[in-house]
This record gives C-alpha cells, sequence and structure tokens, in this order.
C-alpha cells in the first residue's frame, strides 16, 4: 500500500482509505474519493506541490500534505491482466 502522493504523473490507484480527520475525510469523500475508486495522478505544479488528481470524473487538486495521508493499492491486484483481456483489447 502506498500513498497517493507517490504516484507518478499519469500513474493510477485504487482507493484504499483516508487517514485523514473526520472533517476532511467527508469533504473528499463527497468528491469521490471513497473506497476502491480509481484515482489518477493528472499534473504537478511548478514546484510539485500541489498535484492535480481525476477521481470520479473530477479533476482536484491536493497538496502533498494532505496526498500522503490517503493510502492507495495498485491498480492490477483487483483486475489481473489476463491473456484472453489483452486479446479482447485488439
Amino acid at each position: 500500500m502506498n500513498a497517493l502522493s507517490d504516484l507518478t504523473v499519469g500513474e493510477s490507484g485504487i482507493l484504499v482509505a483516508l487517514d485523514l480527520p473526520e472533517s476532511v475525510q467527508n469533504h473528499l469523500m463527497h468528491m469521490g474519493f471513497v473506497p476502491n475508486a480509481l484515482v489518477t495522478a493528472l499534473r504537478r505544479a511548478p514546484a510539485g506541490d500541489p498535484t492535480v488528481y481525476a477521481v470520479d470524473g473530477m479533476e482536484i487538486a491536493l497538496r502533498r500534505e494532505t496526498a500522503s495521508a490517503i493510502r492507495v493499492r495498485p491498480p492490477e491486484e483487483e483486475h489481473p491482466k489476463s491473456p484472453r483481456l489483452a486479446e479482447a483489447a485488439r
């Protein structure tokens, strides 16, 4: 399990947990940061903070401090790639 802030631009993760105060958790959950949501790092500010993430069709900028308290796991753990799926994608 990694922190959301560890994702590189273009990388995605599946949301596992929000290790944040309840008020912040509620705010983020209303914007789509819910368990098992796919979150993608879209772009970073020139100084590296904040980072814009895509979740549930929205783009949300989070500071590194907040993103480091959000736990994600690699998306391939949920849907292992099978040869059958790879063939269907062609």
